[in-house]
């Protein structure tokens, strides 16, 4: 029953405080600094100071505070002095841009009063420059360039911030690239270290991290694009001739390479524009035929055989679809073209023996008449090409003949040679025996043939090795 009245009491008590006017009514003051609008901020972490006259609910009160710009909210630290509220941005402030700081909403002291505050207060830190601005740019938005430009330049306003630019200009797909920048700082060139691609769109951006010397960052993200299609031409094989070397050069010959590739020569290849270094790689021959590709000049080049063409062979030269101009522009599909060199085997036309003309075929035989006394026999070697004249020395020593039925026979040796002619050799051999009916005599005579046989001289030989046998008769 007492704790009832005593409630009771206490009840009336404040009513009447209530009613006879002692409730604290006081507003709550504010001040703000900065206090003056558009002043600016002298350092980048530099804070914001919310001071009240009395002790604040903290939390509350941080919760009706904000900043904000043209970039955004701003996020930063909120701590209590005393009755101050500080505000100091995470990243700093940026130089040159306005902000709004807003105190909007209900505050509450401790001592139990309210106050409704809707205050705005605009500001800058640092300076309050205008901003920079993208003036020029190279190329144009929207040009057509050749492969071969790798230079491209941006033109600023005022003079820039060398490190923020560079880290937000981008150029997609340039590779690795380097900065030259002007003397005033309020142009950079922008220098790819690889060649472009033909035919692409290639887009930039500068983002508006972008900063001027004292700080003001770009407006906006400046974007771009160019397109590598100022070439419009593919290249494409015009003419593939036979070349001859002399005098330090290549000469053409007038022959057509369908025929007319000849021992000591090489091919040429005539394209409609200069090309690019990938064409000395795009040339081969099937069957193979093992050389190199040089320049003879931008829009030609020669394979050079390190083996000469075989005889009487048809070859295929196969020019790569992926070969490219100086642009990078590919012919698109193989080329090919078919040819048989305008080479001779060489061949024994005849054997002239005992005063008889034998034209031959391999293991043909021919009878031949032995001396009794001295065992010489005298035969002569018509052949179809001349012979230079290392290989007049060359050729007799590498033609053989050897016993071969009865295996008893004794060698026989060449006694004398003479050449009647640059294609006739003459020779005579000693040791040789007459066989009879019963037992024939044969000896083999053997031209060797082939790339490792005799040779006329400009890489020309026979095709094979030519055996002829020798019945040996009185």
């Amino acid at each position: 029953m007492l704790q009832l009245l005593n409630k009771t009491f206490l009840l009336l008590y404040a009513i009447c405080l209530f009613s006879c006017g002692f409730l604290d009514l006081r507003p709550i003051g504010v001040g703000i600094e900065p206090d003056k609008v558009n002043a600016i901020l002298p350092e980048l972490y530099t804070p914001v100071i919310i001071k009240f006259d009395t002790e604040m609910i903290q939390n509350e009160t941080e919760g009706i505070l904000h900043i904000n710009s043209d970039l955004g909210s701003v996020k930063g630290d909120k701590y209590w002095k005393g009755n101050h509220l500080y505000f100091v941005p995470i990243a700093g402030w940026t130089a040159g841009i306005r902000y709004t700081l807003s105190l909007i909403g209900t505050m509450r002291s401790v001592d139990g009063r309210e106050t409704r505050v809707e205050r705005f207060v605009t500001f800058y830190a640092i300076n309050n420059n205008a901003p920079p601005s993208l003036e020029t740019f190279s190329p144009e938005n929207g040009a057509s360039i050749g492969i071969n430009i790798n230079t491209f330049e941006f033109c600023f306003s005022r003079p820039m911030d060398r490190l923020s630019v560079e880290s937000s200009l981008t150029i997609e797909g340039i590779g690795n690239k380097k900065f030259e920048w002007s003397i005033d700082d309020k142009s950079v060139k922008i220098i790819s270290e690889k060649t472009l691609s033909p035919w692409m769109v290639y887009r930039w951006n500068i983002r508006e991290s972008a900063k001027s010397k004292d700080g003001v960052p770009l407006p906006k993200t400046y974007t771009g694009y160019f397109t590598t299609d100022l070439n419009q031409i593919l290249p494409c094989v015009l003419e593939i001739y036979p070349v001859l070397y002399a005098d330090g050069c290549w000469y053409p010959t007038g022959a057509k390479i369908e025929t007319g590739l000849r021992g000591d020569q090489a091919v040429a290849v005539k394209f409609n524009k200069p090309m690019g270094e990938n064409v000395l790689r795009s040339m081969r021959f099937e069957p193979s035929l093992p050389g190199r590709v040089e320049y003879l000049c931008e829009n030609s080049v020669v394979y050079i055989f390190s083996r000469e063409p075989e005889p009487e062979i048809e070859y295929t030269l196969i020019i790569s679809g992926e070969t490219k101009d100086n642009e990078g522009l590919k012919i698109g599909s193989d080329y090919r073209i078919n040819f048989t060199p305008d080479i001779l085997y060489l061949k024994v036309l005849s054997l002239t023996a005992n005063g008889k003309v034998y034209t031959l075929d391999t293991n043909d035989v021919v009878k031949i008449n032995v001396d009794p006394g001295t065992g010489y026999v005298i035969f002569s070697i018509h052949f179809s090409l001349l012979f230079d004249f290392e290989e007049l020395i060359n050729t007799p020593q590498r033609i053989t003949l050897n016993p071969f039925f009865p295996r008893s026979l004794s060698p026989a040796t060449l006694q004398y040679l003479y050449w009647t002619s640059d294609d006739l050799l003459l020779t005579r051999w000693e040791g040789l025996t007459a066989g009879d009916d019963e037992t024939p005599h044969y000896y083999k005579l053997t031209i060797p043939g082939g790339r490792g046989g005799i040779s006329c001289g400009s890489n020309i030989f026979m095709k094979e090795d030519l055996i002829i046998f020798l019945e040996a008769v009185k």
